[in-house]
Formats: C-alpha cells, sequence, structure tokens
C-alpha cells in the first residue's frame, strides 16, 4: 500500500482542478471531514486539503484552456527532464514543460498514449503529501484504459514499474508496483480494460481514498450534490468499494480495505 517514502514512481502528490473551488472545499469538507488551507491569492487560488494537519490532496482553479474537472495523480521522479523526454519518445504528450514551483519542487503534466492524463513532481522542499494509507487519504491509484498491456509498457519505461496479474470478475487485473524493494509491498495501483464495471469510457487515472465505511461516505456524496457511478459492492480479498462523482463531475473511487489484506 502506500506509504509517504516516496521513491522513483511513487505516487506522492494528488490534486483537483475545478471550476468552483469554493464548492469543492464545501463538498469535500463534508464528504470526507477535511479540512483545508489555503496558500492566498500569490498562489492563484491553490490550497491544501488536510487531515489533522497532514496533507492528503490539494486544489486549485483549472488553468488549461479545454480541460474538465479531474483528479490528477503525480508521481515522483528524480529527474522531471528525463522523464519528459521518456514521455515523448513512448508516444505520450507534454503538457505542461517541467517548471520549478517556488523551490518546493519541479512540475510537469503529460498525456500518456491512450489519453490518460498524469503529472510528475520532482520534490525540492517538498517531498510529496503527509498522509496516504489511512482512512480519508488515498490508498490506490487505478488507471482505466483500453490496452493495459500496451499501458504497463509505457510507465514501465517511465518508472520501471512492475506488474503483475491477477484475475479479477470479468477480466484480468494488473497491479502495478514501483521498481525497487518487494514488489508486493511496493504496489500502490494497478491497470482495468476500459470501461469494466464503472460505465467509465474515458482513459484516466483514478484515486481511491480509503474510508471507514464506504455506504455511509455514499450518502454524503449524494447530500452534497454528487453522484454515483457504481454503486458500494464487495470485492473478495480486497474490500468494500465505489466510484464516485462530485457536483462539477470529478471522478474518484472509495475503498473500505479488507481488514485481512
Amino acid at each position: 500500500m502506500l506509504g509517504t517514502d516516496f521513491r522513483k514512481g511513487s505516487p506522492n502528490w494528488l490534486d483537483l482542478g475545478s471550476p468552483d473551488t469554493d464548492g469543492a472545499v464545501s463538498f469535500y469538507t463534508g464528504v470526507f471531514g477535511w479540512q483545508f488551507l489555503s496558500l492566498g491569492p500569490e498562489a492563484g487560488g491553490y490550497g491544501f486539503f488536510q487531515v489533522d494537519g497532514k496533507t492528503v490532496a490539494a486544489l486549485g482553479p483549472l488553468t488549461e484552456e479545454g480541460a474538465k474537472p479531474a483528479w490528477m495523480l503525480h508521481f515522483d521522479t528524480p529527474d522531471i527532464q528525463e522523464t519528459a523526454a521518456a514521455v515523448r519518445a513512448g508516444g505520450g504528450t507534454v503538457r505542461m514543460e517541467p517548471g520549478d514551483v517556488m523551490g518546493e519542487g519541479w512540475l510537469a503534466q503529460f498525456t500518456d498514449p491512450q489519453g490518460a492524463e498524469f503529472a510528475c513532481w520532482q520534490p525540492g522542499r517538498t517531498a510529496g503529501l503527509g498522509l496516504t494509507s489511512e482512512v480519508n487519504a488515498l490508498v490506490w491509484a487505478e488507471l482505466h484504459v483500453a490496452d493495459p498491456v500496451a499501458a504497463v509498457e509505457f510507465y514501465a519505461g517511465l518508472f520501471g514499474w512492475r506488474s503483475a496479474e491477477m484475475d479479477a470478475p470479468g477480466m484480468t487485473y494488473r497491479v502495478l508496483s514501483i521498481a525497487d524493494g518487494d514488489q508486493e509491498d511496493g504496489s500502490f495501483g494497478g491497470v482495468a480494460p476500459l470501461g469494466e464495471g464503472t460505465g467509465n469510457e474515458v482513459p484516466r487515472w483514478v484515486p481511491y481514498f480509503n474510508v471507514a465505511d464506504v455506504d455511509a461516505t455514499v450518502a454524503a456524496v449524494r447530500g452534497g450534490g454528487g453522484s454515483v457511478l457504481m454503486p458500494a459492492a464487495d470485492l473478495p480479498e480486497v474490500g468494500r468499494m465505489a466510484w464516485t462523482a462530485d457536483p462539477t463531475g470529478a471522478v474518484f473511487a472509495l475503498l473500505t480495505p479488507d481488514p485481512r489484506m
């Protein structure tokens, strides 16, 4: 599962681009009990969602022309220029060239060859999120694309990720792990075929948040004006999960992990 000892290829940051940041603050603090720390006008409306003073996600206004509301997963890289070159060499697109973020680190945004958007963060003063895997924090990162095999090859070229196939209802699921250390301990996410079980028709990365009670959180999503894309269901040896979206359409998933995992 995810930790905060970030290494090459680790998910190390997560932020939401929203057309209504005030509405997003109201919705997500209501759903997860997060606190919001604004960085002020000089940061362009950007700020941090926190649990007990530890950052679990961030929020900012949409800045790209034509961008839609979405959660953006960021992956750790020790050399963001090298990663940008590898994205191009692998058939992906650099949407935002690497740039320094006030000494906190270097940021770049990419699109993989199948259309899924992601970002990379080269740590400076800020290594990444302050809390993961705990309740109301990021616990899993899942990629949905038409060709999972090609996706695994592309990202392995960027980060050296390893993958392991496992049987899931109606499909082959590929569990992703960072390049070094024990493969199971280094797992952080997976790849699923586009559209499997979620009505999902757009290639994308989807964050999963650990919650104490999926059904209660689904009710909070509905109560806050969000929608349910996949109702709560039990997945053997994984836990209870659901797919949801906030009032602007940004997709995220909920998971109460099986305590035996």
